[in-house]
């Protein structure tokens, strides 16, 4: 009889609700109007014979690299950052060896940990989700092999400082320390430039959000010139499909779609929090473009919020089964007309829901 490993069968299940996205879809923290015209030019000159070969991506690397200041043999190109969470889980993870993670985050930190035979170890975020650098040193092992951070963090959007993260790297010299870049354009700050500093420093970025190109499924992975050798030869060489190299470039030379797309969330961002503020709904400061509300004071109030958002066609993700989130959702931040139809189905929303209040986190 045909028997999987037994990791294989520890790793818990993640079923993303794509099923159905219609309407207003501000539930996966994607671009809300989508990419640059200069990336669906690109792809109107694409020839049959584009989609015939093997996907080369040396050529694209080299021109990431220099957008990003980084030399070309720090950085690999990944499919998604989901694809740098694997890679870094099945270079450094094996049975015996531990997983340090800081909950509630993006799950598939612990998916790919689980799936590689280690052990999930989480510290939790403080009473208002601001980061626990002490809980996440006293939780530091011999057997410590990776750490994944998000920063700004998911689905909570706070962020650790520059020198926490480098203190946690400093103190776990045998671990693969990942910073998850991914929400990076709406926050502004990143570690990228200390990473001589450290050879276990690893930042993963994505271009799925503010660059408005999930469907293709391209991010970036960087790390010391030595251990991305090593890296490498656990990637597939044909990991980034064709489509996404050959648009790639284009939506990195369109500052102006990108500059103007973030600018508009900043500013929607701030609207949705005094919104929030002015309504009694308590929610907390986000760096990302999303942000994370309480509606109610159990998993079926957020469920029925999200309900009655979605008959009224707007789609918000519900985060009530994350650690510390009970009667939580998640709100895309779109742009000023976007804006204007959601808050005015909250408004409508919380008064049939009997939304609560200036609830706290517990």
């Amino acid at each position: 009889m045909l028997n999987p490993r037994a990791a294989a069968l520890r790793v818990p299940a993640y079923h993303p609700p794509l099923a159905g996205r219609q309407g207003l879809r501000l539930d996966f923290n994607e671009n809300t109007v989508g990419c640059s015209p200069r990336v669906l030019e690109r792809l109107r000159k694409m020839e049959p014979e584009d989609f015939a070969r093997y996907p080369e991506r040396g050529q694209v690397e080299a021109k990431v690299a220099e957008f990003l200041g980084v030399p070309a043999e720090e950085l690999l190109l990944t499919n998604g950052v989901d694809e740098t969470i694997h890679l870094l889980c099945g270079t450094y993870l094996e049975p015996g060896t531990e997983a340090l993670i800081v909950e509630p985050t993006y799950s598939m930190y612990r998916i790919y940990a689980t799936a590689a035979g280690a052990t999930v170890v989480s510290a939790r975020l403080g009473e208002e989700f601001q980061f626990p650098v002490e809980n996440v040193l006293s939780r530091i092992g011999e057997r410590t092999r990776v750490i994944a951070i998000a920063n700004p963090n998911n689905p909570t959007g706070g962020v650790a400082s520059e020198e926490e993260l480098l203190r946690i790297a400093r103190s776990a010299p045998n671990a693969a320390v990942l910073i998850d870049e991914a929400y990076f354009e709406f926050y502004g700050e990143t570690i990228l430039r200390r990473r001589s500093e450290l050879a276990n420093l690893f930042i993963a970025r994505t271009f799925s959000k503010a660059y408005g190109l999930a469907g293709l499924r391209i991010g970036v992975m960087i790390g010391d010139s030595g251990q991305m050798n090593v890296v490498r030869r656990v990637s597939s060489p044909y990991n980034v499909n064709a489509v996404a190299l050959a648009c790639l470039p284009d939506a990195m030379a369109d500052r102006d779609y990108l500059e103007g797309y973030v600018a508009d969330v900043l500013r929607g961002r701030a609207r949705l929090e005094e919104a929030f503020r002015e309504m009694g709904i308590r929610f907390w400061p986000s760096r990302a473009n999303f942000v994370l509300a309480r509606v109610g004071t159990s998993a079926a109030e957020a469920a029925e919020f999200v309900q009655q958002m979605r008959r009224r066609g707007i789609l918000v993700r519900d985060r009530s089964s994350d650690a510390g989130c009970t009667g939580c959702v998640r709100i895309t931040v779109g742009l000023s007309e976007q804006m204007d139809r959601l808050l005015g189905v909250v408004q409508e929303v919380c008064g049939k829901v009997g939304i609560v209040r200036g609830a706290s986190r517990r």
